[in-house]
């Protein structure tokens, strides 16, 4: 039986139009061209000032592990695949080149997060097993990242394994949701799987198994004296649940020396009933005894339960984290921005009747200009792979869209984001452990401007063109358009 995702058929997580393609392509001839591929995505969640690149380590293991089966073969024989396309396959070994923008750096739309360059049936191929990867975790982990900023400071935990859209979204929205900030998560395969800090929490049916609520508190904080949470609104908060949380506390955990961790409130006006839950447990000697708060937050209600005056030490995230829910689609997208022909590289672009759908042509590197002085990202660049950046002279940055809009920058870095991932198909990359990624995450969101990190109307982060790309793109817009004679 087939367990783990290493032992599926990887190869046929596409879709049908690549096999089709990759045909088309041995019956024209054209197997071998080399084609370069940008993924990028066109609109933020939430319409927020930027999104957090996650899902680079799943890309990485699947296309180390990217093969097909001799079972593959059949069904792809019996749906009219070529024999020529049968026998490239059963002998078919990744070996493009790849850069990646690494997990937990905050991203802007129409700059690539991930290049590839290789064979165009591979760099075709492997377009849906990308997507998959970047799109749902980059998603979960932007919604995570909005969650623990709209709490400052105060612990948000992952709770949405039961609530994910699937196996996969449970697992790796865990480890996305930890690399947007949260502090934990309730699932234990992704916590074994990642090395992820998990949290518990008593449910209402352990309560509701007992004639007392009281009777319910005592056993459960004798079977877990260490690490004691209870959840306090199963029948009212205020009038029985917290005196009986006190109660079982006195009477259970303090003859042996233990404190209790937390209490839980699920329902109702939390902010008012943390206020009263926190003097009633300062009152009675537990001051040291947190308080969670569940119940469908996202990072609108956590914001008003903080700016209310909320006493509330951790907010629990479920279905709204793990999908997004407010906007649970990133739309990124793989479009082939270059071809190399008879040695050289030839940039391609798609137009469209939607303007903002036009690509941007050849093969990219991604530039973060940091202002010297302060630390913090004045820009994004986008620039030929063949261009440098001379940081001892001031830089004219322009709009693509609104060319009169300019600035003139001097004593910056600019720090090349797209890295080497593999080369000719083999890794070159070494992955930091999840732990780095996610401190990496804070310190990178650190050097946005408090403008772009705000949650209403934030202010545009610009993502320019080098006067060459954007000379290029012009041309040949011009060329296809048959502006030019």
């Amino acid at each position: 039986m087939q367990n783990s995702k290493t032992d599926l058929s990887l190869g046929l997580m596409t879709e049908m139009l690549e096999f089709s393609l990759a045909d088309a392509y041995i019956s024209a001839g054209v197997e071998d061209t080399v084609a370069c591929f940008d993924l990028f995505f066109r609109r933020i969640p939430d319409r927020g000032g930027f999104a957090i690149t996650a899902g680079l380590s799943q890309v990485i293991e699947d296309l180390q592990n990217l093969h097909f089966y001799e079972a593959d073969l059949d069904y792809l024989r019996e749906k009219g695949c070529s024999e020529k396309l049968i026998s490239y396959l059963r002998d078919f070994k990744f070996s493009c080149d790849v850069w990646a923008i690494p997990e937990g750096t905050p991203v802007f739309p129409n700059e690539p997060i991930v290049k590839v360059r290789g064979p165009i049936i591979e760099a075709q191929m492997i377009e849906t097993l990308l997507l998959l990867s970047i799109n749902q975790q980059s998603l979960i982990a932007t919604k995570a990242n909005r969650m623990v900023r709209a709490a400052h400071g105060t612990a948000v935990v992952e709770f949405g394994t039961r609530r994910a859209q699937g196996f996969d979204e449970a697992i790796c929205g865990a480890r996305a949701a930890y690399i947007g900030g949260c502090s934990a998560t309730s699932g234990v395969l992704p916590a074994k799987k990642f090395g992820i800090p998990t949290a518990k929490t008593m449910p209402h049916s352990w309560v509701q198994m007992f004639d007392d609520e009281y009777e319910a508190f005592c056993a459960y904080a004798k079977a877990n004296p260490e690490d004691c949470s209870l959840v306090v609104d199963t029948y009212d908060t205020l009038k029985s649940g917290i005196p009986n949380a006190i109660r079982a506390f006195d009477d259970v955990l303090l003859p042996l020396g233990k404190r209790p961790r937390s209490i839980r409130i699920d329902s109702g006006d939390i902010t008012y009933l943390s206020v009263k839950a926190r003097k009633m447990l300062d009152a009675a000697g537990y001051a040291d005894c947190a308080i969670m708060a569940s119940n469908s937050m996202d990072e609108n209600i956590i914001s008003e339960m903080v700016s209310q005056g909320a006493k509330v030490d951790c907010f629990i995230a479920g279905e709204r984290l793990i999908t997004s829910a407010s906007a649970p689609v990133f739309d990124g997208v793989y479009k082939l921005c270059a071809i190399a022909k008879e040695g050289r590289l030839i940039p391609k672009i798609n137009l469209s009747e939607n303007v903002h759908k036009i690509t941007i042509p050849s093969s990219k590197q991604v530039y973060r200009l940091f202002d010297m002085e302060s630390g913090k990202a004045i820009a994004d660049l986008l620039a030929t792979d063949s261009e440098e950046i001379d940081e001892t002279k001031s830089y004219e940055l322009f709009d693509p869209d609104y060319t009169w809009k300019r600035k003139e920058i001097e004593h910056f870095v600019a720090r090349p984001l797209l890295q080497p991932i593999f080369k000719k198909g083999e890794l070159c990359y070494k992955e930091p452990s999840l732990a780095a990624i996610r401190e990496y995450c804070a310190e990178q969101i650190d050097t946005l401007w408090d403008e772009v990190k705000r949650f209403e109307n934030p202010h545009k982060y610009y993502v320019d063109l080098s006067p060459k790309l954007w000379d290029l793109r012009n041309l040949l817009i011009e060329d296809y358009k048959g502006v030019r004679k």
